[in-house]
């Protein structure tokens, strides 16, 4: 504004065309000023702008390359992921495997003792029992319920060695050393034709592959501290084959079929075996049966496999030679997240050569069983088994050993079981339970005083 006003001035004191010269290039120096002070500004933008294009092109390829590598990460992740997934099955099919079962089953947590290779665990219980007066614990007993020492080595590659000590039974009375399994383990054999897991062997003295429940018959995996009726269970010389075909498993064994340890006194063997099938990791059936094979009355006297807490055993007069029985059953588990319902049920036909009568008889029997956790560590379990046999059978059941198995037999026989359990973790459980126990001999009389009461710590190492 001072400009044009000194322009003015200027102006008024010129005259003619030296005035109207010098106005003329004022304002042409006034305007090539501002042109090229608008230049400069708009060069200026230009670069700004320009700038600011390559940080938007700098920023687009960043966040392209954290997208990258998000993916990349999250690829990785789950990967890694899966091959630990992989890698838990694995090992969880292999323990399966070991113990004839491919159905799911609780985690064992990793313990015992360690001594080179060869590594020690152990399992028992102890408890207190109180039955009435004609059952096998009238008088009130503190009990060791269970006590067992495994020992476990690698031989050579995929063979392994298998032992297990019984320091105390249930079913045997007093304490005392027995051996249990004993076997070596040849393991995926089947990688001879480039299959794995397809077969197994075993050779020794191993459990007898009929049923499923003594599988989870210890102290520790029990839910309850009763068993079920028929409670199949045992242990015989022989060689077991058993292995893993997709969804089905299988275990097959041959064995020496009598009580008599290491010994056979006739050339008929026993033969048992069980397919089990998991459509899916929630539900599992399996079929089992087995034949004892001829067993001699005199030496052999009793059966390998246990039946109603005894055994097989001749009924025949005392002209009786050989005694047999075969035997079928199904069983099918249904599992959640915190717990389970199962079932199993059969058939036994039990004969004998006695020239005096025919002893053919055919026993029924089925079960129920189920658990329930209530909180993360209690848990409520029910079990309600029942047996059947239209001649009259040994079933010992809760009752007397020496009444139930030798003098007298039973023709129905059933046991209800209710427990509670809280598993304080996977080495220590306490549980406690009440079994009402009802049967009818084949005279007729009633069995209704052989409920028991029960409490049990149970613990592994």
């Amino acid at each position: 504004m001072r400009f044009f006003r000194l322009s003015f001035r200027l102006k008024r004191s010129l005259s003619g065309g030296a005035a109207a010269r010098l106005w003329r290039a004022a304002v042409l120096g006034a305007a090539v000023l501002f042109s090229a002070s608008v230049g400069r500004g708009a060069e200026k933008a230009d670069t700004v702008q320009q700038q600011l294009q390559e940080l938007r092109q700098a920023n687009t390829a960043l966040q392209e390359q954290l997208r990258a590598q998000k993916g990349l990460i999250e690829t990785l992740s789950r990967q890694v992921g899966e091959l630990q997934s992989a890698r838990s099955a694995r090992e969880q099919e292999l323990a399966d495997l070991k113990a004839g079962n491919n159905a799911p089953a609780d985690t064992k947590a990793p313990g015992g003792i360690n001594l080179g290779k060869l590594h020690i665990t152990g399992e028992g219980g102890v408890g207190f029992f109180h039955t009435a007066r004609e059952g096998s614990s009238p008088n009130s007993e503190f009990r060791v319920d269970e006590a067992k020492l495994f020992f476990e080595a690698p031989v050579w590659e995929n063979v392994y060695f298998f032992s297990e000590l019984n320091l105390a039974q249930r079913e045997e009375s007093g304490l005392s050393l027995k051996l249990g399994e004993f076997y070596v383990d040849f393991e995926d054999v089947s990688r001879l034709w480039n299959r794995e897991r397809q077969l197994n062997v075993r050779a020794g003295r191993m459990d007898i592959p009929f049923g499923e429940e003594y599988l989870t018959r210890d102290a520790i995996d029990n839910p309850l501290i009763s068993h079920s009726l028929a409670d199949f269970w045992g242990v015989d010389e022989g060689v077991e084959l058993y292995g893993k075909l997709g969804k089905f498993s299988y275990a097959l064994a041959v064995q020496n079929g009598s009580d008599a340890d290491n010994r056979d006194f006739n050339r008929d063997k026993s033969v048992a075996g069980r397919i089990s099938y998991d459509p899916t990791r929630w539900l599992h059936f399996s079929v089992s049966a087995m034949r004892t094979g001829d067993l001699n009355v005199q030496n052999d006297q009793l059966s390998a496999l246990w039946f109603g807490n005894g055994y097989f055993r001749s009924l025949g007069s005392t002209n009786t030679t050989a005694f047999r029985a075969n035997l079928v059953q199904g069983d099918v588990a249904v599992r959640w997240a915190r717990g389970h319902l199962s079932a199993a049920g059969g058939v036994i036909r039990y004969d004998d050569n006695d020239p005096a009568g025919n002893n053919r008889r055919t026993v029924y029997y089925y079960s129920f069983e189920g658990q329930q956790f209530l909180t993360r560590k209690l848990y409520a379990a029910a079990r309600f088994s029942h047996i059947l046999a239209d001649k009259g059978f040994p079933l010992v059941g809760q009752g007397d050993y020496g009444d139930y198995f030798y003098e007298s037999l039973t023709e129905s026989l059933w046991r209800l079981s209710l427990g509670v359990g809280y598993r304080f973790s996977e080495n220590l459980l306490l549980k406690a339970e009440y079994s009402f126990e009802r049967g009818k001999e084949t005279g007729g009389d009633i069995r209704n005083q052989e409920d028991m009461f029960s409490v049990q710590a149970a613990l592994k190492f």
